[in-house]
C-alpha cells in the first residue's frame, strides 16, 4: 500500500489557515483530535479514510479536495485514472481513487473504492443534504445505514441520505468494487 498523498497535509494547513482557525478549533470543527491534525499538518501521520471523512465534514468541503487539490475544471479535459492520486491506508483494506475530480458547479465527488475482503470503514454523517449514490461493479457490498443492513451486490446500486453514520463492509472473500457519487449541497451565502 501506498502511503498517503503529500497534499492532504498541504490541504488541510491552507484550509485552517484561509479560515483563520486554530489546531483547537478545528478539532472542535472536525472531531478529530488537536495532537492527530498537528500529526497530520506536519506529514507525521497518515490518516484513516474515516478521519479523512471527518476532516471534510467538517470543513464542509469534498473529500476528494485532500486527493488533487479540488481544482475547479473549466474546459472539457481527459482524466487517466492511473495519473489520479489515490489514497490508501496500510492494513485497512480500503482504497479510494477519484475518477473525475471534484466539480464546483455539479458539487459533486465520483469515487472510487475498492474494499478487500473483511475491510470496514465506518463514517460519521455528512453534513444535511448530502447524498451518496453507491454503485457496485464487482463483489457483494454490507452498507449499515442507523443500523439497518443493506446487501448490495455487483450490479445493483442504492442512494441514500449521508447525513447519517454510515459503514461499508465487505465481509465475503472476493475484493468489492463500487463506485461512490456524492453529491454536496450547495454552501448557504
Amino acid at each position: 500500500m501506498q502511503d498517503i498523498p503529500p497534499n492532504v497535509a498541504e490541504a488541510l494547513k491552507k484550509l485552517r489557515t484561509e479560515r483563520g482557525l486554530s489546531l483547537s478549533q478545528t478539532a472542535e470543527l472536525t472531531g478529530v483530535s488537536k495532537a492527530m491534525l498537528g500529526q497530520i499538518e506536519l506529514g507525521k501521520s497518515s490518516p484513516t479514510v474515516a478521519t479523512l471523512w471527518k476532516i471534510a465534514t467538517g470543513f464542509n468541503i469534498a473529500f476528494s479536495t485532500f486527493l488533487e487539490g479540488g481544482q475547479a475544471q473549466t474546459q472539457p479535459e481527459i482524466h487517466h485514472f492511473s495519473d489520479l492520486p489515490v489514497f490508501e491506508q496500510d492494513h485497512s483494506g480500503m482504497r479510494v481513487s477519484p475518477l473525475i475530480p471534484f466539480d464546483e458547479e455539479l458539487r459533486m465527488d465520483v469515487l472510487k473504492i475498492e474494499l478487500l475482503p473483511g475491510a470496514k470503514s465506518e463514517s460519521s454523517p455528512h453534513e444535511a443534504g448530502v447524498i451518496e449514490h453507491i454503485i457496485v461493479f464487482a463483489g457483494v457490498l454490507q452498507l449499515q445505514l442507523e443500523g439497518m443492513n443493506h446487501t448490495v451486490a455487483a450490479g445493483e446500486s442504492i442512494r441514500f441520505h449521508a447525513d447519517i453514520p454510515h459503514t461499508y463492509a465487505n465481509t465475503g472473500e472476493q475484493i468489492v468494487i463500487m463506485h461512490n457519487v456524492i453529491h454536496y449541497p450547495r454552501p448557504i451565502p
